[in-house]
């Protein structure tokens, strides 16, 4: 039993120099040359902090402190390389696995990736590849995206024998979206599904469930299938991504029953109105980067808004209540407001309106600049002491503080009204007189010709 003694106490002193290896090789010498070459392949400057190898429990190499860019775009916190040792001495050397956690990506790194892709020479298809690698894992992955961030997450990717991506799955920490892309020929299927999400840039909506699929290339994705549930309502549609040169959005939605008392608030602050909207958005963008597609967007849809509310500001007040100043705060319910909507240059334009609310109607436009001010006319017909009165209002003021005040014709009427047939009756019919001649005037106006 003395060679087994003997075999174990080799096997143990292997095991102590294998352990201790690290600490009498030092690789840190090749970081000037590593920098140096990473540098020219994405010309941008590189940093790292350290390089050691480790033998046990498996042969691996492992790099820590990784930045990119002059601005330190990408972090990269540790970098481990796992290499098929016998494939050392061959002409395609093999990494069984590469390990990158602490992942930090900015937006200015994803506008770049791009680019560093199309610098990489590609191997020739005659030739093998000088090294393989099997598999890459991802661990605690954070884009920032100046808005907000996404992530932590981590993705795993499985490569071919040519280097190309079999499959490649992303999972936030939280578990609440997964996503697994595949390859089909020169495309890449992908299908993604998420459970109380929220949207890590824009506004911060929470969907109850989201399902996305489509096709993806190097050079763009269609997502024919985009179904949410959210805010109590559904929204159905697709969109195209295009980023060949800058970027490229455009898609179409189906909005069904969504309630508005959140959603509105977070896509146009200081925006209160409640109620369920039905809508069919299309949209467009374009942008030479991703910060300035929403800048870019363009929106077009009619819509519908069943039993609400708009808060801030009183219609029928307004409009029985005629005060030169205008009129500001209290709240408008309404069975139905319809209308028609376009968004452009930061710009919202609500035309067609109409308002239906018991005694109540009203009909116009308006106008939000990039600014939050608002501006238009809004003719309110209300039923007062026996008498229906068409009263013209301008809008003014902002989205967060709206101003109603009379039209000049409109204090004019009901001015001559009181006078004539005293308070009340006077006023409103006199009113309703004001309201015809202005729309006789605004009439007359439109039909000049422009000098």
């Amino acid at each position: 039993m003395k060679w087994l003694k003997r075999v174990l106490i080799a096997f143990a002193v292997l095991l102590v120099i294998a352990a201790a290896l690290p600490f009498f090789i030092s690789l840190d010498d090749y970081i000037p040359r590593i920098e140096e070459a990473i540098s020219a392949k994405l010309k941008e400057p590189v940093s790292i902090k350290s390089i050691r190898f480790a033998a046990l429990p498996l042969p691996r190499v492992t790099v820590d402190g990784i930045t990119v860019g002059k601005t330190e775009d990408i972090k990269l916190g540790k970098v481990t390389l796992i290499p098929d040792l016998f494939s050392l001495l061959q002409s395609t050397r093999i990494l069984k696995s590469i390990e990158i956690d602490s992942l930090v990506l900015t937006r200015a790194a994803i506008d770049k990736i791009p680019g560093w892709a199309k610098s990489n020479v590609p191997e020739s298809p005659q030739q093998p590849p000088t090294v393989l690698v099997e598999s890459i894992r991802f661990v605690n992955v954070v884009v920032k995206l100046g808005e907000g961030n996404f992530g932590p997450f981590d993705a795993r990717v499985r490569l071919n024998s040519r280097n190309e991506p079999e499959d490649a799955s992303i999972a936030t920490q939280d578990g609440h979206l997964k996503a697994l892309i595949k390859p089909d020929g020169a495309k890449y299927l992908i299908d993604a599904t998420a459970k109380s999400w929220t949207l890590p840039i824009g506004p911060a909506l929470v969907f109850d469930e989201l399902i996305i699929k489509g096709v993806a290339t190097h050079n763009d994705a269609s997502l024919d299938q985009v179904t949410a549930r959210l805010y109590g309502g559904t929204v159905v549609g697709k969109t195209n991504i295009n980023w060949r040169k800058g970027l490229r959005l455009d898609g179409s939605l189906d909005v069904s029953e969504l309630e508005l008392q959140q959603v509105a608030s977070m896509l146009s602050p200081g925006t209160h109105v409640s109620g369920r909207l039905t809508a069919k958005p299309v949209f467009s963008a374009s942008a030479p980067s991703a910060d300035q597609l929403m800048k870019a967007l363009r929106l077009e849809t009619p819509f519908n808004i069943k039993q609400g509310t708009l808060h801030g500001v009183d219609i029928q007040k307004a409009a029985t209540n005629l005060i030169k100043q205008g009129t500001t705060g209290g709240e408008t319910r309404f069975e139905h407001l319809s209308g028609h909507l376009v968004v452009e240059h930061g710009s919202h334009h609500f035309t067609q309106l109409r308002i239906a609310s018991g005694a109540l109607g009203a009909d116009g436009k308006v106008s939000v600049s990039p600014g939050k001010e608002l501006s238009g006319r809004i003719n309110a017909q209300v039923k007062a002491v026996g008498t229906s009165a068409n009263v013209p209002l301008n809008v003014g003021g902002t989205v967060g503080s709206p101003l109603l005040y009379p039209t000049g014709a409109t204090m004019a009427g009901a001015a001559v009204g009181t006078v004539i047939l005293g308070p009340g009756l006077g006023t409103s019919v006199g009113a309703k007189v004001g309201g015809w001649a202005a729309d006789l005037f605004d009439k007359q106006e439109a039909r000049k010709p422009n000098k």
